[in-house]
């Protein structure tokens, strides 16, 4: 049996200086080391599964005897269960880095989550207000913690301030807060569920946001006085008034028609087919052309070098308040997206055809599968006959013009 060495003091220790190893006591094989420069080490030399092996215990006077001593016995009593220390120690470190690498804020949890979902979003400018609603409201109060620690009282945090004040804008945030988190998870940063989400989860702590907001509706024309209107419509010269008056013979969105290009078109089969990156659905979308809304394209004269059909000045898109500016400018009560539900009214009140025919001619994407299946070839036959009857109406001819709402025009 080995020797054991003499059991030193604290003021033992202290005085040792001279370099090389020297043995401590109280606990085998733990060691002083003393190198040439002074500095000075605990070493613990022992035999693990049959190798000899040598346990950095840390630096003195940072780890006193006392402290080694004890740190030495956790060792041996590793040793004595068939646990390697210095293993041990290493799957620790290995843990610790990869539990750290794997740890994301939530600021860069949102930059990889646009970074991954940006090629999905419709246009430039949408991925933008997703990025600039989180980094306004969201980041600053959560943006440094940790993915995995964020739960429902953070998440009450951000939206509480604005969810009265601001509900689409708090509305629209939650949704998205719940996507990178959803995200986080999916990618093995956090787990559990989403403190986001709504249904059986905010919606018990938040009034809905339906109780609190009014629906906005944009301001529209009644369509009795639709032909009144395209009458004085049709008087103003420019592009911008073009724009308008295509946009309401075709029951389009004023930024589909404002970036309508030439190649979109076909004269022969008189249809426009809108991409689906422009749709607010996603989805490419079919106009059937009536004749009027042809001798319309028909009659534009085209900008050199540029493939806009309603271009602006210089030949690039004109800006999204050119046609409203249209309707300011003849004092109508009324904004280009309401001309949609003009159309809508029409067709309700005015005509025989089937709901689903004018909810294809505006977009709207039906949730039911019956009319989805109904809807397969895009009902354009029943189409082009509405889109026809909606241009004869547009153009009709007007005996009482004082029914319009134009302040100003008699």
């Amino acid at each position: 049996m080995p020797k054991l060495a003499k059991e030193l003091s604290a003021l033992q220790v202290k005085r040792l200086a001279r370099p090389g190893m020297h043995a401590v006591g109280g606990v085998s094989g733990l060691y002083l080391s003393v190198k040439e420069s002074g500095a000075r080490s605990w070493s613990l030399r022992v035999v693990a599964g049959g190798r000899r092996r040598e346990i950095g215990l840390g630096g003195y006077p940072t780890v006193t005897l006392e402290q080694a001593r004890t740190r030495a016995r956790t060792a041996r009593e590793q040793i004595r269960q068939g646990i390697d220390p210095i293993e041990a120690k290493q799957a620790a470190s290995d843990a610790l880095r990869a539990a750290d690498a794997k740890r994301l804020t939530f600021r860069q949890a949102v930059t990889a989550f646009l970074r991954t979902k940006t090629q999905e979003f419709r246009n430039p400018k949408h991925a933008k207000q997703w990025k600039t609603t989180l980094e306004t409201y969201a980041i600053p109060r959560i943006g440094s913690l940790p993915v995995d620690q964020i739960d429902l009282a953070h998440v009450i945090s951000v939206l509480e301030p604005i969810w009265e004040a601001k509900t689409e804008t708090a509305s629209r945030l939650r949704g998205r807060i719940e996507a990178v988190l959803s995200w986080a998870t999916v990618s093995k940063h956090r787990s559990g569920e989403n403190p986001a989400r709504w249904k059986g989860n905010l919606e018990h702590v938040l009034p809905k946001p339906s109780k609190i907001q009014k629906v906005r509706h944009y301001p529209a024309l009644p369509w009795q006085e639709l032909a009144a209107f395209m009458t004085e419509l049709r008087k103003r010269s420019g592009t911008a008034a073009r724009a308008l008056e295509f946009a309401i013979l075709t029951a389009a969105r004023s930024g589909e028609v404002r970036l309508a290009t030439w190649d979109e078109f076909s004269f022969d089969e008189k249809v426009w087919e809108i991409p689906g990156e422009r749709m607010k659905s996603g989805k490419t979308h079919k106009v059937p052309l009536s004749r009027p809304a042809l001798n319309l394209l028909k009659a534009l004269p085209r900008f050199e070098g540029s493939n806009y059909v309603f271009a602006a000045a210089r030949g690039g898109p004109m800006s999204d308040m050119s046609l409203s500016a249209v309707t300011r400018r003849m004092k109508v009560d009324a904004v280009p997206h309401g001309f949609r539900s003009t159309f809508k009214d029409w067709c309700r009140s005015a005509t025989n055809f089937a709901d689903e025919v004018s909810e294809l001619a505006l977009a709207h994407v039906s949730t039911d599968a019956t009319r989805a299946a109904y809807a397969r070839d895009e009902l354009m036959p029943k189409r082009k006959k509405l889109m026809q009857e909606w241009a004869d109406f547009c153009g009709s001819l007007v005996t009482e013009p004082s029914l319009l709402r134009i302040r100003g025009v008699e």
